[in-house]
C-alpha cells in the first residue's frame, strides 16, 4: 500500500511576520492575507519488508538510509531533517520508503517547505492512523519546524496548503483561524504574474532578530508593524469586495514600506523587474516571504498578464506560470500491484 499526498505552495500578499507568536496578540485584530499557488509539493509513503527507513528527495537530489527508527531517532544532523524530524513525532512502525518532491525552486519564498511539512505530516498521519485532524496537523507541523530551525516559527504558511485558496488567517488570544476570502478565481488568475529571480544570497527579513527587537521594545519595529498590520486588514477588506484599484494600492505601499524598513528584501533585479513591469501593465508588484531574491509576485491589468511575462524574462528572471490552488491537501491510498 502506497500512501500519497500533495499540497499547494503560497504567496504571501500582507500581515507577514504578524503572524509569530506573541507578535499579533499586540495587535487587536490582526490578520495574515495570502493565497494558493498549483506549484505542488507531494510525499509518497511505501512500507518495505525491511526494517530500514529509506528517504529520498526528488527537487534535492538527496538520499538518506537509516537501518531503522531507532537510528533514525538518534541521528543528529540528518541530511533530510524536514522529513526525519517528522517521523520522530509519528514513529510509524516497521520500515518504510518516504520520497518527496516540489515545484518550489530553492530559496523562493513561496512557503515550499511548510507545504513540504503538510503533505508528509497527512500521509504520516494516515500511515499511522494517528487520527489527527487538519488543524493538529498545523499545530504538529510547526512545532516540528520550530525544532529544525530553533527558532520560533509563524503560522500562515501552512494554512494555503491545508485548505487552498484565498485566506484570512486571524490571529488573536483565542488561537488562530482560517477564513476564506471569496474571490472569483477566474478573475484573479488574469492578473497574477510570478516570477523566480533566483536563490536568495541572503535573507531579506530575519524574522527572528525583528521579533526580539520587537518584544524589546524598539519604538521604529513596533510601529512597523502597526503599519504592516493596518495594510494586512484593509487588504482583507480590497480583496473580498474585488476591488483591485485598492489591491494593487496596498501591495505598493506594502512594499514601499518593506523596502525602507529592510533593505536587504530587494536585490537590482528585483528593482529593475518592478519598473519594467510597470510600463507593460503591472500595476504592483512585491517579494514573496523574506526576499534578497526568491519570487516576486506581480498584480497586472486584466489582458497584460503575457506582455508582463515577457518584459519579466527579458529582463532576466523566469516565469513561473501558476493559478490559484483551489483545494488544499489531499491524501489517497494506492495498492501496489
Amino acid at each position: 500500500m502506497k500512501i500519497i499526498s500533495e499540497a499547494p505552495c503560497r504567496v504571501d500578499l500582507a500581515g507577514s511576520t504578524l503572524d509569530i507568536w506573541p507578535l499579533y496578540l499586540y495587535h487587536p485584530g490582526a490578520v495574515t492575507v495570502n493565497f494558493a499557488i498549483d506549484r505542488w509539493t507531494r510525499c509518497v509513503v511505501e512500507p518495505l519488508a525491511s526494517p530500514n527507513i529509506r528517504l529520498r528527495s526528488g527537487d534535492l537530489e538527496a538520499e538518506e538510509t537509516f537501518a531503522s527508527l531507532d537510528r533514525l531517532r538518534n541521528t543528529k544532523q540528518p541530511r533530510l531533517p524536514l522529513v526525519t524530524y517528522l517521523l520522530r513525532f509519528f514513529q510509524p512502525k516497521g520500515g518504510l520508503l518516504v520520497h518527496t518532491d516540489s515545484e518550489a525552486p530553492a530559496g523562493a519564498g513561496i512557503a515550499g517547505s511548510s507545504a513540504l511539512m503538510i503533505a508528509v505530516a497527512s500521509a504520516l498521519n494516515r500511515l499511522t492512523r494517528s487520527g489527527h485532524n487538519l488543524e493538529k496537523i498545523r499545530e504538529i507541523a510547526q512545532n516540528v519546524e520550530a525544532q529544525i530551525i530553533r527558532v520560533p516559527t509563524g503560522a500562515q504558511d501552512y494554512y494555503p496548503a491545508m485548505y487552498g485558496g484565498v485566506s484570512a488567517i486571524e490571529m488573536g488570544p483565542i488561537g488562530i483561524r482560517r477564513a476564506p476570502i471569496p474571490v472569483n478565481f477566474d478573475d484573479f488568475n488574469k492578473r497574477i504574474v510570478l516570477s523566480y529571480t533566483g536563490s536568495p544570497r541572503n535573507s531579506g527579513i530575519n524574522n527572528w532578530e525583528v521579533t526580539k527587537a520587537y518584544i524589546d521594545g524598539n519604538r521604529r519595529v513596533q510601529r512597523n508593524f502597526e503599519h504592516i498590520a493596518a495594510i494586512a486588514t484593509a487588504m482583507r477588506s480590497a480583496l473580498g469586495k474585488a476591488d483591485w484599484k485598492e489591491v494593487g494600492r496596498l501591495i505598493r505601499e506594502d512594499w514601499s514600506h518593506r523596502r525602507k524598513n529592510a533593505p536587504g528584501i530587494s536585490t537590482p533585479l528585483i528593482d529593475r523587474l518592478v519598473k519594467v513591469s510597470r510600463r507593460a501593465g503591472a500595476v504592483a508588484a512585491k517579494v514573496c516571504g523574506a526576499g534578497g531574491g526568491g519570487c516576486v509576485f506581480f498584480l497586472v491589468e486584466p489582458g497584460a498578464k503575457e506582455r508582463v511575462s515577457r518584459t519579466i524574462e527579458e529582463a532576466g528572471a523566469v516565469v513561473l506560470p501558476v493559478k490559484v490552488a483551489a483545494r488544499g491537501v489531499s491524501v489517497r491510498e494506492r495498492r501496489n500491484t
